[in-house]
């Protein structure tokens, strides 16, 4: 690797050492950590996160992501005596004899969140536009946080027939503005909702080269921002996460898994300009 590369590395695995720390469930960054020490060759910083890859699998009920993990693990350390008890544990867990647990299959449904709806495999091509409104309205109006004439104020439907000619502010930044929610409140709701780790961009290298091979109308309409790749992965901004119509206008667009993350709305409009001028 040229030292640009050692040094972009180094950086990602900084930016997700932090949110590892504070989302330790968040598989999905984990994964982009365990790439970058694998390239970095910090092969038992590597097998230390896919153990905590496969920690988090095992939280979230999906033992069978869990064991695959283990056992890859297994391939570099066949003697690990943590690996082969957490796999022990997971077999008394997904045990169907086991009357205190639940089969993988149904603790993978009961488990499944907004995330699973911005892979690709899972967006589904409907008539009408799904772009977060009752997701959104069930957790700040059914929520008690926003009155419904507050919430109709602020819920802008972008006119899918015009080509937008700037960034459309993002939802929660309109009740920000109007002094209804404070940005970092709204975030930590669908963070928590959502399971989507919070991304600082202002730290983050901006491939303006990748983000527009996607379409400036779905990014500046949606405020979506298809910000890095690491491998075969897109690391894509958003403070909309239950918006299934941008997540399957941009998967249309590529062959690559897209990997969502929350930023702020200041970040994300900042940048977007930036890149779509």
């Amino acid at each position: 690797m040229t030292q640009d590369e050692q040094a972009q590395l180094a950086q990602t695995v900084e930016m997700f050492e932090v949110i590892a720390q504070t989302q330790p469930h968040d598989y999905q960054s984990l994964e982009i950590l365990k790439e970058a020490y694998t390239k970095l060759g910090r092969e038992p910083d590597a097998i230390n996160t896919s153990k905590r890859i496969a920690h988090a699998y095992v939280q979230m009920g999906q033992f069978s992501s869990a064991i695959l993990e283990y056992e890859t693990i297994l391939q570099h350390q066949p003697d690990d005596p943590e690996v082969q008890a957490a796999l022990k544990e997971i077999e008394s867990k997904a045990n169907p004899g086991n009357q205190s647990g639940l089969t993988d299959t149904a603790i993978w449904k009961s488990g499944e969140t907004s995330t699973s709806s911005f892979r690709k495999s899972g967006v589904k091509s409907t008539s009408t536009v799904e772009d977060g409104r009752k997701q959104m309205h069930k957790i700040f109006v059914d929520g008690k946080i926003l009155a419904p004439a507050d919430f109709d104020l602020c819920w802008h439907t972008p006119n899918l027939a015009a080509a937008p000619t700037d960034v459309n502010e993002p939802f929660i930044q309109v009740i920000a503005d109007k002094g209804f929610v404070q940005i970092e409140t709204a975030l930590k709701l669908l963070s928590d909702r959502t399971r989507l780790a919070f991304l600082p961009l202002e730290k983050c290298d901006l491939d303006m080269e990748l983000a527009r091979s996607f379409s400036a109308d779905t990014c500046r309409r949606w405020s979506v921002l298809p910000f890095d790749r690491m491998s075969k992965s897109i690391l894509v901004a958003t403070a909309n996460p239950f918006n299934q119509q941008a997540a399957k206008e941009l998967a249309e667009a590529t062959n690559n898994r897209l990997l969502w993350y929350l930023a702020t709305p200041s970040d994300l409009v900042k940048n977007l300009r930036k890149v779509f001028r």
